[in-house]
């Protein structure tokens, strides 16, 4: 298993996905899944980044483990910030047009449907979420 511990910043989510990236390539993860791994980096460092630590910075762990029977990737973020579980939110109705639907929600619906499976805790003053891909 691989990890970085890096400020929680939104400058800090290319970072991330760099690191991440590095893991992937070396057992030649599908460009598709890939992407869809990004965009999850994206939305939950971002998320992080924006609400753990109210308006200061504080550090969040990105640790990457990589499967291989059946290949996959685990990346688990961990961070010190205010407790917060978004899979306790409510899925955005996709059926109304972008005017009409409500702000927020949609980064996470997007997570919970391309990844094989998210889970989150809330463990020794720790905000711990998990994603997995099946490559």
């Amino acid at each position: 298993m691989k990890e970085l511990t890096i400020d929680a910043t939104v400058e800090n989510i290319e970072k991330v996905t760099e690191f991440v990236d590095q893991q992937l390539e070396k057992f030649g993860c599908p460009l598709r899944a890939q992407t869809q791994i990004n965009i999850a980096i994206d939305e939950l460092f971002g998320n992080i980044a924006h609400y753990a630590y109210g308006q200061g910075v504080g550090p969040a762990t990105v640790q990457v483990e990589v499967i291989e029977e059946p290949l996959s990737v685990v990346i688990t973020f961990i961070d010190h910030g205010v407790p917060y579980n978004p899979l306790d939110t409510d899925d955005p109705d996709i059926s109304l047009s972008a005017e009409k639907r409500e702000i927020g929600g949609l980064g996470i619906y997007i997570v919970k449907k391309s990844m094989d499976s998210i889970h989150y805790e809330y463990h020794n003053g720790r905000n711990i979420l998990t994603i997995k891909k099946n490559i």
